[in-house]
């Protein structure tokens, strides 16, 4: 009988223990669950359309003496490209972002300032990241989408803040380095050109050595069969 009881209880403890496993299994799962919830949104490093489309996304958060320049261009190519700005920019610059939009082109969030967001807690990733979209939609009265972190910077709270206020991040496939006091019109061209693929994303900046770069790069990729849009064209 004293065997019996034994056996039973062991049987009993080994039944509580594989309960306890399973329930421990659905929780994880539960967890893994809201992680991918968490971190739905997309990053985009290219785009997911498999045709000659090449996205142009231009960062602002200086260089406003080009981009009238820069528009005269993309007006004369017929082409429309996403501009990134910051939120402080875009304050110090309202008629000029005016311009922009009303000449036809995508507006992106680039964060209220110019900082290393992979650096920053959720609270203010999320802050800077709202507080650039408020900016903007006061201003132009349009609720922006896309959201590229300052020097491509960015972490776990970076992804979840952008999640929760339902925007994408984006990234870039052929980064100009136009930033760069040593990057000159010529490599400019290179560093597009050499690249060039379907549904890629160009990073530049105002800088005057794009706006110099720039008609000749329009017009190799055009005649290489690209059609040159903003990032919504690269994006389904």
């Amino acid at each position: 009988m004293k065997i019996m009881y034994i056996k039973k209880k062991v049987i009993y403890i080994i039944l509580i223990a594989i309960v306890t496993i399973i329930f421990l299994s659905f929780i994880r799962v539960g967890i893994r669950n809201r992680d991918s919830e968490t971190f739905a949104r997309d990053i985009y490093y290219n785009g997911n359309i498999d045709k000659k489309v090449i996205a142009f996304a231009c960062n602002v958060d200086w260089g406003e003496e080009y981009i009238p320049k820069l528009l005269d261009i993309l007006e004369e190519e017929d082409i429309s490209i996403t501009f990134f700005v910051t939120g402080k920019w875009a304050e110090k610059n309202e008629s000029l972002l005016k311009e922009i939009y009303n000449r036809g082109h995508q507006i992106g969030n680039h964060g209220y300032s110019h900082r290393d967001y992979g650096k920053l807690n959720y609270e203010i990733n999320k802050s800077e990241i709202e507080k650039c979209h408020n900016v903007v939609y006061n201003i132009l009265g349009i609720d922006c989408k896309y959201f590229a972190p300052p020097s491509g910077s960015f972490n776990d709270n970076t992804i979840k803040a952008a999640n929760e206020l339902n925007y994408d991040i984006i990234m870039w496939s052929i980064d100009t380095i136009d930033w760069r006091e040593d990057t000159t019109e010529e490599l400019i061209v290179q560093r597009i050109l050499t690249k060039a693929d379907n549904s890629h994303i160009v990073l530049m900046h105002p800088k005057e050595n794009t706006i110099k770069a720039l008609p000749y790069v329009i017009k190799s990729l055009k005649k290489d069969g690209f059609h040159i849009g903003n990032i919504s064209d690269v994006i389904k």
